[in-house]
């Protein structure tokens, strides 16, 4: 499977989102979107990540760019954990693990020892042309945030 990389048309997406409704990746064609794809609802570094962002949505959409996380969780787990932390981001459900496939994140992980596939921590600036602008791969919490508002900035 190849991976989406910089420069490359970033595949489309149609999931669904906290709430319930639809969300296409076309819906925000004109605008900058930051994807990024975590392992797992309500952990510490998913949470960490949720908030982070959340806290730094308004530089965002000054910046005309809406944030989109993807993981595997339901619509359910998405409205608890959004409901326990006052998310204002919108998460979306890839329960089938399709959008992970395409975007490359559905990764052999390997944690004491036992080898398991899991989501890889990514996050894809794509420009408002749809195409890909940067890519953060094995993403490390800590700083990540401010990293991709800078890319945001820049690109």
């Amino acid at each position: 499977m190849t991976q989406p990389t910089v420069g490359d048309q970033a595949p489309a997406i149609s999931l669904p989102r906290d709430g319930g409704e639809t969300v296409n990746l076309s819906d925000f064609s004109g605008k900058k979107v930051v994807l990024y794809f975590y392992p797992k609802d309500d952990t510490p570094g998913c949470t960490k990540e949720a908030i982070g962002f959340t806290d730094m949505v308004a530089e965002f959409a000054a910046l005309d760019t809406v944030i989109l996380g993807v993981s595997k969780d339901s619509v359910k787990k998405h409205d608890k954990f959004i409901a326990k932390h006052d998310l204002k981001i919108a998460l979306l459900s890839d329960e089938d693990g399709d959008v992970c496939e395409r975007y490359g994140t559905w990764v052999e992980k390997n944690m004491y020892g036992k080898t398991y596939m899991g989501i890889e921590r990514a996050t894809f600036l794509i420009g408002a042309d749809g195409k890909i602008v940067q890519v953060w791969r094995k993403v490390r919490v800590h700083g990540h945030v401010e990293a991709v508002l800078d890319a945001v900035r820049a690109a």
